[in-house]
């Protein structure tokens, strides 16, 4: 679903994946503090306790650091909804929006630096994977994982999945970053939004 790697070797050792998760660890908090724009390299590495050599060895350039943070959180997200729908007993797949509308909710509020940075689309609309959008990664993620969950055909939800995205994610973006009305009316504002289109699909189940 996502692109090579933005490594420049992949950690073999104990120790460098530990160092290497420090590193990504550190970015997401200094993001969290100073935006994309505010970090760099040099902050990154003295974060992580490291030498700025050693994020080089692994990482080419910031941005670098930022592609690899964005790809765990995207392996976090589709690995969350995973676990939930196996905990949840759904009807049908267009159940599933709850769920996964819940599991974005708390990215936003609990994983360091993703409510600034998202699945990318701050530093760049194709951070993720160069052939496709970030937006269109994420859904089109989902729209297969729940695809071959319920036995629905890939291109039969791929529409919906996607229009419930991006409304999902702009109406957020209007709680979480926009600052305009309180958190907490907009996202029960934007989960009803998701959960009304989505009950009125008229799709196989």
């Amino acid at each position: 679903m996502a692109s090579p790697t933005p490594l420049r070797r992949q950690p073999v050792q104990q120790r460098s994946a530990k160092r290497v998760e420090k590193m990504l660890e550190s970015c997401a908090q200094l993001i969290d503090e100073l935006g994309y724009d505010g970090v760099t390299t040099t902050l990154i590495a003295e974060r992580a306790g490291v030498a700025v050599g050693s994020l080089y060895q692994f990482f080419p350039d910031k941005r670098a650091v930022v592609q690899a943070l964005t790809q765990r959180n995207l392996d976090y997200f589709m690995a969350e909804i995973s676990r939930r729908l196996d905990e949840a007993a759904l009807d049908s797949w267009d159940q599933a929006a709850d769920t996964i509308f819940d599991i974005y909710v708390q990215m936003y509020r609990e994983v360091p630096g993703f409510s600034r940075i998202r699945f990318g689309d701050v530093v760049d609309q194709r951070l993720i994977d160069g052939q496709r959008d970030n937006n269109t990664v994420i859904a089109d993620g989902m729209a297969a994982f729940i695809a071959e969950r319920f036995g629905v055909p890939f291109e039969t939800i791929r529409l919906p999945i996607a229009v419930a995205n991006e409304i999902a994610d702009s109406i957020l973006n209007l709680a979480f970053r926009r600052k305009l009305f309180p958190e907490d009316v907009v996202i029960a504002e934007a989960k009803s939004v998701v959960h009304n289109y989505m009950a009125n699909q008229k799709l196989p189940n």
